[in-house]
């Protein structure tokens, strides 16, 4: 009887040391030939950042306005580049069509690269929140589903590639035929980077180890641990010049440790900003339960915006969407803002209109999601509501300037400040005049969201654009906040 308990006390301990060593082995760094021997001691820092943007053909700017490499193009440059693998996050997968129209040709043409790389010896892996998808099934790739409405109710709205981790692609196109042919897009592609190309896998690793799960795991590996974030970002030489640069990524309980969130690294973008704001974005609304019948005032950016404004003189352009989709209160934020700065300079809004565009429905002209100050630029994957950072995975990058910078190569931050005013000045802005609120729909004119500077701004003034309740049915609550009657 004694010996018999003695192997039960035995075997358990047996047990217990494995799944000690399972767990210890779980946080502990193991590189082998999976990482192609990158580590964060010997990884490149020597990275060349290109921008891209997919302008719509009925889109016309001046002939010597500010343009990039189209986006179509810059994804094929960035397959060519492949020798290994290829790592893909997108909300969407509908690259194909049944329509001969030629907008859908870039689609296809980009889902047929994919597809050949595995007669190029190349494995493509892909992290997708969408289950059973057709379009997925076809391209001879290794697909993990990741079960968002399980894990945080919300959504899978990360839109990056990761290739060889040495190069990578991160901004608002999704694998989406619309993407490369009707929406107005813009992101960067690195190369060369391997240190910012192995955080940024980091982050597809997160998603890829959650195929199956339905709950998030109570601690993360080691090997997700972040390489840099807004207190500790990667000194790079981009382009010929000095620069700092991480990657951030949401919601927070995606966050394992030394990553910053979207939330702070916008944060910080927002208060290191001396001089000036400008904010291009598919959505602006501070409010929580946009779809429930109880709206609460979600404060984390808006009080940013305010404060950078109010207390700090800063000059904040804010470049929305208006179509379809957006919210009827997004203007009463606007307003509330502009009242704001109305004693301190003078503030005005404008729209960008959807023109002849084919897909008005959908997002309207501008799908960008970006921030770029004098200091710094922010490309994210999210819409800047509530819910967005709270439940929906998305990721993000940071690169600023260093303070002491010499030499007068034409940084990444002044590329994507002429981007930002190119399309600021453009015909298809539409100033938002006072008392008179925009209708976003397709009986109406369908036009995005600015700020244009007005002769007060242009003598120096500060411009603001910001959104905050006024009228349509929100009260406000001492408690809570705002919050519907």
């Amino acid at each position: 009887m004694k010996s018999q308990q003695k192997c039960i006390v035995i075997f358990a301990l047996v047990c217990c040391f494995a799944v000690l060593v399972a767990l210890i082995f779980s946080a502990v760094d193991i590189w082998g030939e999976d990482e192609d021997g990158i580590t964060e001691e010997n990884c490149s820092k020597d990275c060349r950042v290109v921008l891209v943007e997919n302008i719509p053909e009925d889109i016309s700017f001046l002939n010597n306005s500010t343009s990039h490499l189209p986006l179509s193009i810059g994804l094929y440059n960035l397959l060519n580049q492949a020798i290994r693998v290829v790592e893909i996050v997108s909300p969407q997968w509908l690259l194909n069509s049944s329509d001969n129209e030629s907008s859908f040709q870039p689609g296809r043409a980009l889902l047929s690269s994919l597809q050949g790389l595995k007669a190029r010896g190349i494995q493509l892996k892909i992290s997708s929140g969408i289950a059973n998808s057709t379009e997925l099934s076809k391209l001879n790739a290794e697909v993990h589903y990741i079960n968002m409405a399980a894990l945080t109710k919300g959504n899978l709205h990360s839109s990056f590639w990761v290739v060889d981790r040495k190069h990578f692609y991160i901004g608002s196109a999704s694998m989406d035929w619309r993407s490369l042919a009707t929406r107005k897009e813009l992101g960067v592609l690195v190369y060369n980077c391997s240190c910012l190309a192995l955080d940024l896998h980091k982050v597809f690793s997160l998603y890829w180890g959650l195929q199956y799960k339905d709950f998030i795991p109570s601690f993360w590996s080691k090997r997700l641990f972040a390489v840099s974030n807004r207190d500790t970002p990667l000194n790079l030489t981009i382009n010929g010049t000095k620069a700092l640069a991480y990657v951030s990524s949401s919601p927070d309980v995606f966050i394992p440790k030394h990553r910053s969130s979207d939330l702070e690294a916008i944060a910080r973008v927002i208060q290191d900003a001396n001089h000036f704001i400008y904010i291009s974005i598919t959505d602006y609304l501070p409010l929580m339960g946009r779809n429930t019948s109880r709206l609460e005032y979600w404060s984390r950016i808006d009080s940013l915006i305010r404060e950078a404004l109010i207390l700090r003189n800063v000059r904040v352009r804010l470049l929305i969407s208006c179509s379809e989709k957006t919210h009827p209160l997004t203007f009463n934020f606007v307003w509330s803002l502009r009242s704001l700065c109305m004693e301190q300079a003078n503030c005005s809004l404008e729209a960008v209109s959807s023109g002849g565009q084919r897909d008005v429905s959908l997002e309207g002209i501008n799908h960008n999601r970006f921030m770029v100050t004098d200091r710094a630029i922010y490309l994210g994957n999210l819409d800047w509501e509530g819910e967005e950072f709270t439940f929906n995975a998305g990721a993000g990058l940071v690169i600023s300037k260093l303070e002491d910078i010499d030499d007068r190569n034409f940084t990444v931050v002044e590329q994507l400040q002429a981007a930002f005013e190119r399309d600021w000045f453009s015909q298809y802005t539409i100033p938002l005049q006072a008392n008179k609120f925009l209708v976003c729909n397709k009986h109406q004119i369908k036009p995005m969201v600015l700020l244009k500077p007005t002769a007060c701004e242009q003598t120096g003034g500060t411009s603001a654009y910001v959104a905050t309740v006024a009228t349509s049915g929100i009260q406000y609550s001492a408690r809570t906040g705002y919050h519907t009657p």
